[in-house]
């Protein structure tokens, strides 16, 4: 059930229509959001998250009906998208409306919509009456927030609010899926795979590789969603002889895994869900544990290859270090 009351959501109403920011749950992850139309508020939000200014933000709408004020030239697929998942995690990436700030779109002639699956998000926008531009509520390239405390471990008290609405049920950031061009495109995976997308359209739909990307994206650079211990990758036949190497080394070293192992000296465990949608929902969360501890390394075992842990690579391949792991050498703790 979620935390916050209506006289929550009716104070952080008046907080957005002042030119405030406001952290507020989705089924994703926690948003820092906006008044979508207030330039000066949106600049806020950048400053906040020390995000580059050419990164473009997404916009929550109350509901579908607002899709034709902050898009043009909408087609056919976007509607039907939209009846299958909205409310839900999917943002669709459309020709902007000439109302859209460019503050919001990094000055692109795109902008990223969506109408998000949570309850106190949806009774935000309602009341609100109007779109708010959020990306998620956390530093730039960090790991996201997908609970309230999370969002006040790295932010404080620079938002004017947080609106606590308990858990994200989903975890992962939104699919984004471009309608720019003729064949839409992934441009994110997320909970809404490739295959629910093809279906709902009734054609094949591609996923964008870094030669078919021009756009810039939410969350689509190469570093990205990262905690500030080293996260590194393993394959799970090697990850416990990885990890009691580093700890002869005298690292102190945390282990995400499927499977729970052996107690020792200098190791610590995160048991992960052995199922995708189980372990997208825990794994950030777990990344902030982990993190808090402030070990010397994390290692994490590579997931399956199978498209329902697309979404989960995606995101691991982004927060992992490029830092050498098992040099003498080299200090664990650097970074790339």
């Amino acid at each position: 059930m979620p935390i916050a009351k209506d006289k929550d959501v009716a104070r952080a109403v008046e907080i957005l229509r002042s030119g405030g920011v406001v952290a507020f749950p989705t089924e994703t992850v926690y948003g820092l959001g906006a008044d979508a139309l207030n330039p000066q508020a949106v600049a806020r939000v950048f400053a906040i998250k020390r995000r580059p200014p050419d990164h473009p933000l997404i916009v929550h709408l109350p509901d579908v009906s607002y899709l034709k004020d902050w898009a043009c030239d909408i087609p056919r697929a976007a509607y039907r998208l939209a009846e299958k998942f909205w409310p839900g995690p999917l943002t669709l990436i459309l020709k902007r409306a000439a109302i859209v700030p460019d503050s919001v779109t990094g000055g692109q002639d795109s902008v990223g919509l969506r109408v998000p699956g949570h309850p106190v998000a949806l009774a935000l926008l309602e009341k609100f009456g109007g779109a708010v531009a959020a990306p998620s509520a956390n530093r730039f390239g960090h790991v996201s927030p997908t609970r309230a405390e999370h969002v006040r471990e790295e932010l404080g008290s620079e938002a004017d609010m947080i609106l606590d609405g308990g858990p994200c049920r989903v975890g992962l950031e939104s699919t984004i899926v471009s309608l720019l061009d003729a064949r839409p495109l992934i441009l994110r995976p997320g909970a809404i795979s490739r295959s629910m997308l093809a279906e709902a359209l009734g054609e094949e739909i591609e996923t964008g590789t870094a030669e078919k990307i021009t756009l810039r994206t939410p969350g689509m650079l190469v570093s990205h969603y990262a905690p500030h211990t080293p996260l590194h990758k393993v394959p799970a036949a090697e990850l416990y002889e990885r990890a009691f190497a580093l700890v002869t080394q005298g690292q102190r070293v945390g282990v995400l895994t499927r499977q729970a192992g052996e107690p020792a000296s200098g190791l610590h465990y995160y048991l992960l869900p052995s199922d995708p949608k189980g372990y997208a929902h825990e794994l950030y969360d777990t990344l902030h544990k982990a993190d808090a501890r402030r070990l010397d390394v994390l290692l994490i075992e590579d997931p399956p290859q199978d498209e329902a842990w697309l979404a989960v690579r995606d995101r691991l391949s982004r927060a992992t270090s490029t830092s050498k792991l098992l040099n003498s050498s080299t200090d664990t703790r650097e970074t790339g």
